[in-house]
């Protein structure tokens, strides 16, 4: 009985414990609310750190939570795992090298950083300098050396090898765009073509690391170019089609968008001519990261396996000095020409102009007449040694196109990428130019696209647009700034211009100011007398405009004239096609990515529409790409 009753009296007190801490939970919760605090269930946030410099992961990378004790370290592969209170908590990531970087939770449960480097320098600190883990140190840009850090409140010690860069150094030519210009004063407007598509992998690039491009990286032109259109074949003696269309600008309704696109006649692959290929590899060391050598070897494989066994293929390497790896051989003897490539290893400076010498040199003694004779450079386009200023090698390779060896271009990497240079070298040699980023936009240049810019169906491709001043008060190329003619440029047919290659779709597009709308775009100037006597003489016609193409076929030197003339009878923009439609949406995508002083009502949200709208077929899946790029990129615009 005694038992029974001290078993009641526990239980009796156990009860009253408990009510007591049930009411004491709830009074402290109501003090937790009283002053705007939650509580929350902790749950793991993972993710990966890389860096912006190379793409590679980071390893010893410390993350903290904001104002606690609670830190982790990434491993080997950039990767970490650690546990927050709420969606309200920050992450701090730190590491000797890189810019602190801190990022808010919010709903996500997986953060993959890019981490900014310092601009710093650090003496190498080892005792020979040869090799960390066998990699031999031998890029002047790069510093190494093993340090032993400690993690903070105790938390024991790691290893790192550490990596620090110079500054980030790549370059991109200023661009002034182009503004609105009255026909009664300037009624041409005159520009070469451009097939390249440099810009848009370039800046793809800087989005998909979560940053936006530099305004000079972006050339709108080779951003609406980098996409194929569905224009009529050609069906006359001329090698390429015309098509023109025009509606409304949708970044401003007031406006009109006139749409110009040429279609080059397909490659008819059983009048191919032999192909005599000269690699150009920089192996600099600058060319060490993995998205530069390493992807470079990879690229020159995929065109390799496109190539036919009349074709020859010889591989010319620059860094410390220029050099002959492989003599021109037949494209059928594979092995030989893979165990080349494999062989390459970056390393010393970059003798640029010596390495485009000898490639030239290597092309000539192996000129396949009424064959296709190219030298393929590869490169980060950091030239420092022998003949490195742009216009010197811009010199070099004009005298060089006139032996009738063509020139394309292919960029990689970043850090130290130097653009400018490398579109205006390519200019010169009439010849392309492509950024590779990623092993899919190399089965894009080398795969899909290379077999056809191998062959070229016109060259110096040049066209001169005449507005009418009774319809046009004012006009502006979108783009091609780097591609602007004079007026008489266009009839001298000793005036280089961009070349055509097989299959290959041209797009350009003007925006224009009727007459009748007011526009503070529209700069006044005073009448001019002469001009003013000379147009009343004018007779009315219901032309808004009249296009007017020149070109060369490879083996002429004289040029031929294509005339096209647009009537002023605007469609409905529903009614519009998805060429049309699709190139307005990359070109405000353009707009708004420069930040341009044009893009008048332009937004993300419009762009998204218009290419959801226009994306048509996509077998190839880029366009696609574009509009899962342009969601990701709203939040980023936002900041």
């Amino acid at each position: 009985m005694k038992s029974y009753g001290i078993c009641n009296a526990i239980e009796s007190l156990t009860k009253q414990f408990n009510i007591m801490n049930y009411k004491s939970m709830i009074l402290i919760s109501l003090v937790l609310l009283s002053k705007g605090l939650s509580i929350a269930n902790p749950f793991n946030v993972s993710g990966t750190v890389t860096s912006a410099y190379d793409l590679k992961f980071v390893r010893g990378v410390i993350i903290t939570v904001k104002g606690t004790n609670t830190q982790t370290v990434t491993d080997r592969s950039g990767q970490f795992s650690i546990e927050v209170r709420s969606e309200k908590d920050v992450l701090v990531f730190q590491k000797n090298g890189f810019k602190k970087l801190e990022k808010l939770v919010g709903i996500h449960r997986n953060i993959n950083v890019v981490l900014e480097l310092e601009d710093i320098e650090v003496e190498l600190e080892v005792e020979e300098a040869g090799s960390i883990d066998n990699k031999v140190i031998n890029n002047p840009a790069v510093y190494m050396r093993m340090e032993k850090q400690s993690l903070p409140n105790g938390g024991g010690n790691y290893y790192t090898q550490e990596n620090y860069f110079h500054h980030n150094t790549e370059e991109y030519d200023f661009i002034s765009e182009n503004g609105f210009l009255k026909p009664l004063n300037e009624p041409l407007s005159t520009f070469s073509i451009d097939v390249d598509a440099a810009s848009y992998s370039n800046l793809r690039r800087f989005l998909n690391h979560g940053q936006l491009p530099p305004a000079d990286a972006v050339r709108i032109e080779e951003m609406v170019n980098y996409f194929s259109y569905d224009y009529q074949e050609p069906n006359d003696d001329h090698p390429f089609s015309i098509t023109t269309e025009r509606s409304i600008a949708p970044w401003n309704p007031q406006h009109k968008l006139i749409h110009i696109g040429l279609q080059g006649q397909k490659l008819n692959y059983d009048e191919m001519k032999a192909s005599n290929l000269v690699f150009l590899i920089d192996v600099s060391g600058s060319m060490q990261a993995e998205n530069k050598l390493p992807l470079l070897k990879s690229s020159l494989k995929i065109l390799l396996s496109n190539l036919g066994d009349e074709d020859r293929v010889a591989i010319v390497t620059y860094a410390g000095a220029a050099g002959l790896v492989l003599p021109s051989t037949p494209a059928y003897d594979r092995e030989k020409i893979i165990a080349a490539l494999d062989r390459l290893e970056a390393g010393g400076s970059t003798a640029g102009g010596a390495g485009i010498k000898l490639a030239y040199k290597v092309a000539m003694e192996n000129f396949i007449e009424d064959g296709n004779n190219r030298v393929i450079l590869a490169t980060d386009g950091d030239f420092n040694v022998g003949v490195s200023s742009t216009s010197e090698m811009v010199r070099m390779i004009e005298e060089k196109r006139k032996l009738g060896i063509y020139l394309t271009i292919t960029g990689f990497g970043m850090g130290n990428y130097k653009d400018g240079r490398m579109e205006q070298i390519s200019n010169a040699g009439n010849g392309n130019y492509f950024y590779i980023d990623t092993i899919k936009e190399a089965m894009k240049v080398f795969q899909t696209e290379m077999r056809a810019t191998l062959f070229t169906i016109a060259k110096d491709v040049k066209i001169q647009v005449e507005f009418n001043p009774d319809k046009v008060q004012a006009y502006r190329l979108i783009g091609y700034e780097n591609r602007m003619l004079e007026a008489q440029d266009f009839n001298d047919d000793l005036k280089d211009a961009g070349e055509l290659g097989a299959g290959h779709t041209v797009t350009a597009l003007y925006e224009i100011i009727p007459v009748g709308i007011e526009s503070g775009f529209i700069k006044d100037v005073d009448d001019l007398k002469y001009q003013q006597n000379m147009n009343n003489k004018l007779s009315k016609s219901e032309e808004l405009l009249t296009v007017k193409f020149r070109y060369k076929r490879p083996k002429e030197e004289k040029s031929r004239l294509i005339t096209h003339i647009l009537l002023d009878e605007t469609n409905q923009f529903d009614q519009t096609t998805n060429n049309f439609r699709w190139s307005a949406a990359v070109a405000e995508f353009g707009m708004l990515l420069r930040n341009s002083e044009y893009k008048s009502k332009a937004s993300y949200e419009e762009v998204l529409a218009l290419s959801e709208g226009a994306k048509g077929k996509d077998e190839e899946g880029y366009r696609e790409e574009f509009i899962q790029m342009v969601k990701s990129i709203m939040p980023l615009a936002k900041r």
